[in-house]
């Protein structure tokens, strides 16, 4: 498939009842409903509705959590002045279960750790890594654009840092570093990791090899992006600690595997295309389709035994 025939497949669609074919510069910003919002030109107090939407959930979803563990607490505190009443069980022990719970419907565990030396150290360097936008005027991060074009299509010659090239792996205009905002430099790092590490699916993904694809499908990089987004906010890592469900849960897996984050990040990469194909989803679908992916994460984050990445079940999902 030549260069043009793919820039067709992934620049016209059906909208609003018209057909349409997108072949220049512009990309995918233009759409009424685009990935990551026209955010050059459109409003500068909103990154597009999938932000937007991840927000509105995110507020929900803490606020929640803040009120389920503000009744634990009651409820832990009430435990304890019975235990000291009737002198019954270990002071201790009464003091660190984990406290379970529903949330929209979900068994919950949690429990607010006390970070290991280790663990403070690995979360501190993933939060170094999600500190660092992605600069396009930074050599290193130059060079780590490169390094993906090589990784994606070997032996292909290499195109300028500005080249209409760089929409064959799913950017939205001529020139990726535009589209990197709310990911940052980490969710180049992430596609990276994923073509080194499983360069066989990576491959398949890039390509739409599996199953029957939509007319219209999603840009394969801006979906990465979006979807290195989307874990920050599950996992609750803007903040210092993490303090909601998913994101105390991922503090144990960091304990067991330094690179969980890149490793979940492959995890929902493949998941998010799973649901694509079950949904027969098209381009406009991909914001309910992401989040159909979160929810997945989340479920399968709060069962019982896991430990490390590859006691997800979605593991399976990259063998």
């Amino acid at each position: 498939m030549n260069s043009t025939t793919l820039r067709r497949r992934l620049h016209h669609g059906d909208v609003d009842g018209t057909r349409h074919e997108h072949l220049d510069s512009s990309g995918l910003g233009g759409l009424d409903e685009p990935l990551l919002g026209d955010y050059e030109y459109g409003d500068r107090h909103s990154e597009g509705r999938l932000l937007e939407d991840l927000w509105d959930d995110e507020r929900k979803k803490e606020h929640l959590h803040w009120t389920f563990l503000f009744s634990q607490l009651i409820s832990q505190w009430a435990q304890w002045l019975a235990n000291i009443v009737i002198g019954s069980g270990s002071l201790i022990g009464r003091l660190l279960p984990l406290s379970s719970f529903s949330e929209n419907g979900l068994s919950k565990k949690l429990l607010l750790p006390s970070l290991s030396p280790l663990q403070e150290e690995r979360l501190g360097n993933l939060q170094q890594r999600l500190a660092v936008p992605f600069d396009g005027s930074r050599v290193e991060h130059q060079d780590a654009l490169k390094q993906l074009w090589k990784l994606a299509y070997p032996g292909r010659q290499l195109p300028s840092l500005k080249s209409e090239l760089w929409k064959e792996m799913g950017w939205q205009g001529s020139d990726p570093s535009t589209d990197f905002r709310g990911g940052g430099f980490i969710s180049l790092e992430n596609l990276i990791y994923f073509a080194k590490k499983y360069p066989d699916l990576f491959q398949r993904l890039l390509n739409k090899q599996d199953g029957n694809r939509a007319e219209w499908e999603y840009p394969f990089a801006v979906a990465g992006i979006n979807i290195s987004f989307m874990l920050v906010q599950m996992l609750d890592l803007h903040s210092g600690k993490p303090s909601s469900l998913a994101g105390i849960r991922f503090l144990e897996l960091l304990k067991e595997d330094e690179m969980a984050f890149d490793n979940l990040y492959c995890i929902a990469f493949q998941m998010m295309d799973a649901q694509w194909l079950a949904k027969k989803a098209s381009y406009m679908e991909f914001n309910e389709v992401l989040k159909s992916t979160r929810t997945q994460m989340e479920r399968e984050l709060a069962l019982e035994d896991i430990s490390c990445v590859k006691d997800l079940p979605a593991y399976n999902l990259l063998r």
